[in-house]
């Protein structure tokens, strides 16, 4: 009699949540023992947002099923909404696909729909990088998942140590780094890591002389602060433009205030010179890696600041208080929403350069606890469902 397969359902939401979880989803997809069951929802499927799905795809994965959810307004009573529709649609997948355990990654809102389903589902619930501390909503959410989770994959010792004194078993809390990691890896181990991202993608504004040199901008809106989110962006686009160098832009998430900051680059643009920016909405985390790698220095507000530009020493200006309370490595410089302090920032970095912080990369243990647990817990489940027959028979 041959073993059954371990059906591990992976929920994506969102554009950074792919590249944290894409080694996983391969060595998943690669083990004997394991079915792979890919759920693509929100952000991850609107082209607005970049059009994720389409590089899942074309990564050779099979998408089990899609979840639109995402509704429009980008403010906080549409994040709740969104998040309930979430509820909805995904009890629904999840009945149909009876998964022994979803995998739900790191802290945007979508993710709580996620978690709530597969709890009062009696689907055991695994979380990718809780435990960690940001200062704002996303620090709500992923505290809230981790007490809803049966199963965490933490990403440094620090984030463990406040899994376990949240009350979690610390047997079923397990320190396998950021997946993201892995990749980050593959493509400093590349040869050639040069890229010209204007051969692929098309995006907004002149194709850009990097030769020279160039910087990368990601913000995002802060949810307890959306209101200020368009007077947040022009202090930074200020800032771009006065520092002149050739830069590399990226389209903010899905949170509330979106829409304030997509409406103040956008309004920007017609009214100033912005031809040293060129803006992309999405494009292939291995892409995304090699222009990173080779860029100046990451403006913004972006967790890849704190994890990816941690592992390959690129230097980083983080604005605001939206990464508040995070690790963070010796490449980055904090400073507020105003462009004089930007700009110093900036230049500071600039004049530091790369420098080198190595972590260990532990996707291979993330699969072999997952195995493990869902043995476990199918054992488990089959006691209870055998002593509940046994006792109602003897009644």
């Amino acid at each position: 009699m041959t073993n059954k397969k371990r059906k591990v359902c992976v929920v994506i939401t969102a554009r950074p949540s792919y590249s944290r979880i894409k080694t996983a989803l391969l060595a998943i997809q690669a083990h004997p023992d394991l079915e792979l069951q890919l759920v693509v929802a929100a952000s991850a499927l609107l082209d607005r947002y970049g059009s994720s799905v389409n590089y899942i795809e074309k990564d050779g994965f099979t998408i089990t099923a899609k979840v639109f959810n995402v509704l429009e307004g980008e403010n906080l009573t549409a994040a709740a909404k969104t998040t309930g529709i979430g509820i909805l649609e995904l009890s629904t997948v999840f009945e149909n696909l009876n998964p022994d355990v979803v995998v739900t990654i790191a802290d945007r809102f979508e993710t709580m729909a996620t978690a709530i389903s597969a709890t009062y589902m009696n689907i055991p619930l695994a979380h990718v990088q809780g435990g960690e501390v940001t200062g704002n909503i996303d620090e709500k959410v992923r505290h809230a998942i981790t007490k809803l989770a049966d199963l965490h994959f933490v990403a440094s010792p620090l984030a463990k140590e406040r899994v376990i004194k949240m009350g979690e078993n610390p047997k079923k809390v397990f320190l396998t780094g950021c997946p993201s990691i892995d990749l980050a890896k593959e493509i400093l181990n590349e040869k050639n890591k040069d890229f010209n991202p204007f051969n692929i993608y098309s995006g907004v504004g002149e194709k850009l002389d990097l030769s020279k040199g160039y910087i990368i901008v990601m913000q995002h809106p802060v949810t307890t602060e959306y209101l200020l989110a368009r007077i947040q962006i022009e202090e930074t686009l200020d800032a771009i433009m006065e520092i002149g160098k050739p830069t590399l832009w990226f389209w903010p998430n899905v949170d509330a205030g979106a829409d304030g900051t997509s409406k103040g680059i956008r309004t920007y643009r017609e009214y100033k010179d912005t031809s040293n920016i060129h803006f992309f909405k999405n494009m292939e985390p291995e892409h995304f890696l090699k222009l990173l790698i080779n860029s100046d220095c990451l403006i913004g507000n972006s967790s890849v600041g704190i994890r990816e530009c941690g592992y390959l020493g690129v230097p980083v200006v983080n604005i605001g208080s939206r990464q508040a309370g995070r690790e963070k490595g010796q490449n980055i410089i904090d400073c507020d929403y105003n462009k004089k302090n930007i700009i110093d920032s900036i230049n500071t970095q600039l004049k530091n350069g790369h420098c080198v912080i190595l972590p260990k990369n532990r996707t291979t243990g993330l699969v072999k606890i997952t195995i493990n647990f869902t043995n476990q817990n199918a054992k488990t489940n089959q006691t209870q469902i055998y002593g509940r027959i046994q006792g109602q028979s003897g009644t």
